[in-house]
């Protein structure tokens, strides 16, 4: 099962800051892949993709080791088959093929 933990840090402003977080991240035992999107001047997102929900405490001393601050968390467990589910009606819309009068 694949989990993604969401997390908003804040003080994150370039590449170097997302590097930082990203290193300190990956030491954490579990954590298979870090994405960083960078928000300069804003809260940066920040996903951590898992096979199993990761220790949320892990996850925050790692970005504090990092030199930023964790200001939120949300996990969501089963991340594929819960962005597949999501994405369905876009995929379905786009095989509906239109009714033609004649």
């Amino acid at each position: 099962m694949t989990t993604v933990t969401a997390l908003s840090v804040s003080g994150m402003h370039c590449n170097h800051c997302a590097s930082s977080v990203t290193r300190e991240l990956k030491t954490v035992s579990g954590v298979e892949e870090v994405i960083v999107e960078l928000h300069a001047n804003e809260t940066s997102s920040v996903r951590v993709v898992s096979d199993e929900p990761l220790p949320e405490d892990a996850l925050r001393e790692a970005i504090d080791e990092a030199g930023y601050d964790v200001v939120g968390v949300a996990v969501l467990e089963d991340a594929v088959a819960a962005e597949y589910a999501q994405q369905a009606p876009a995929r379905q819309a786009s095989r509906t093929l239109p009714i033609v009068s004649g």
